[in-house]
Parts: C-alpha cells; structure tokens; sequence
C-alpha cells in the first residue's frame, strides 16, 4: 500500500510538472507573439510623424562648416487630422538668433505609402494659404491657434512629396528616402525642377537634402553640394552660445546662401 501510495505522488508531480512546462511554452508562445507583431501601416506613419515634430538645428554642422551651413532651427508640431487619418504637421524655419522671424513655412502631410508603391510612408509638403496666420503656430496657445477645420482649408499647393522605406538593419536610421526620379516641377530661382532626399536616424535627428536643376539636369540653381543639412534635437538649453556669429543672419542674400535646408521649394 505504502507503494501505492508513492507511486500515486510520483505520477501526479509528473502531472504537475507536464502542465506547468504546457503553460510556461504556452506564455511564452503568446508573449512572443505580442513581440513580434508587425508593425502595421499606420504605425510607420505615427512613427514619422513623431520623429519629425520637435526643435532641431543644424548648429553643429554649421559650427564644423559655416561656409556651406547655417545654425537653422527647426519647428514643427501636429495641426490636424485628415478624415483619412494622415498627420498633418506644420513646419517652419527660422534662424536660430530669430526664431519668432520664420522664413520658411509648410504643412506636412504624413500618411502610409499605397499599397502598390514599394515604400512605407510618404511625406508631402503643401504650401500655406495665409502663412502669416500661422506664423510661430506651435509655440502658440492651442486656443490662439487657427482650429482644426481652418488648418485644413488653408492646405494649399502641393510642392512635393518624399517616399520612405523602413532602413535595413545594422544602419543608424530608422527610414530614408527621396522623391521619385524627376522630382517635381519647381521655378525658383530660375530651376525647372527639384529633388529632396530625407533620413530618419534613431535619435530623431533628421538630414535632408534639398536641390535645384535646371533643363539638362545639372545642379547650378540651388541647394549645398557637400551634403544633405542634419538637423539635430534641440538640446536641454538652447541658450548657450547665443551671441556665437553663426546664429546672425548673413549679410549677402540669404537665397543666395541658404540652400538645401529642408523643403526649401518655393
């Protein structure tokens, strides 16, 4: 009986043990599953979205090259809801020394690519119907704001759009990408047409490269030749260094200089 008894225990601790290693693989099985999940089509486009709104300068390559580069800053924060769900963000530039002087305003407008394009989001830029009106937007009160409905029909002509693809792994950028070949039709400044190409890195930063052509393709209307501007996230203090010459505005024209900045297309 005593036998019995300690083979009754020994079966029912094999039990046991066989339905606790069944619910530890079961939860990990789950668990694993909520991991790798996929990001869906939406979630790149919130991601781009995110990265891109934020204070960002260039000051640090202006610092290494101020001959080629400005100290510009960056604005840009989130203005509306399309029916169809894309982000609309507002975006200005400004010299660092004059932030509340923009010379440069645009809407974004950031949505997942279609489904027949091999990419994974795409960032449009529309010019502003009263850029006044918006001028320093997201360093306003929301309630000093243009509302919602407004933002939307003061969304006027489309001026590009840039195609991103998610970057590889084992690179220092979350999505990169440019607009098609061709680009699209631009007249400032006497060019026929434009391209942009822009980089998400992991730590938000951006680097963007803006540049006009004429009719045979070649690069002699606008936009820096040594490289795309990199506009970092503006650090704890923006204060320090604030009367460095970098941050006053040239004395020669500044389209003359100020070439290749993020969406610079007229």
């Amino acid at each position: 009986m005593g036998r019995n008894s300690e083979s009754d225990s020994n079966g029912w601790s094999r039990a046991r043990g066989l339905v606790v290693k069944t619910l530890v693989l079961i939860g990990g099985a789950l668990l694993l599953k909520r991991f790798t999940k996929s990001t869906t089509r939406w979630d790149h486009a919130r991601i781009v979205a995110r990265s891109l709104s934020g204070e960002k300068f260039s000051r640090e390559q202006a610092s290494r090259n101020p001959d080629s580069y400005f100290n510009i800053r960056t604005l840009t924060c989130p203005a509306t809801e399309m029916v169809d769900g894309s982000n609309v963000l507002y975006f200005e530039q400004a010299f660092w020394r004059t932030p509340q002087k923009p010379f440069r305003q645009r809407f974004f407008m950031v949505k997942p690519c279609p489904k027949d394009l091999k990419c994974d989001v795409e960032v449009s830029s529309y010019a502003i119907r009263d850029a006044d009106e918006y001028r320093n937007f997201c360093d306003r009160p929301r309630d000093q704001c243009p509302p919602p409905e407004e933002v939307i029909d003061d969304v006027a002509e489309h001026l590009t759009t840039i195609y991103l693809k998610r970057c590889e792994r084992g690179k220092r950028c979350l999505y990169e990408g440019s607009t098609p070949p061709g680009g699209f039709p631009n007249s400032w400044n006497g060019a026929t047409y434009c391209t942009s190409e822009l980089t998400i890195l992991k730590n938000n930063e951006i680097h963007t490269w803006d540049r006009g052509y004429d009719d045979d393709g070649n690069q002699v209307v606008w936009g820096v030749k040594e490289g795309p501007y990199e506009f970092k996230p503006a650090p704890a203090s923006s204060f320090n260094g604030m009367f460095s010459p970098l941050n006053f505005a040239p004395s020669q024209p500044m389209e003359k200089r100020i070439e290749g900045s993020f969406v610079l297309q007229e």
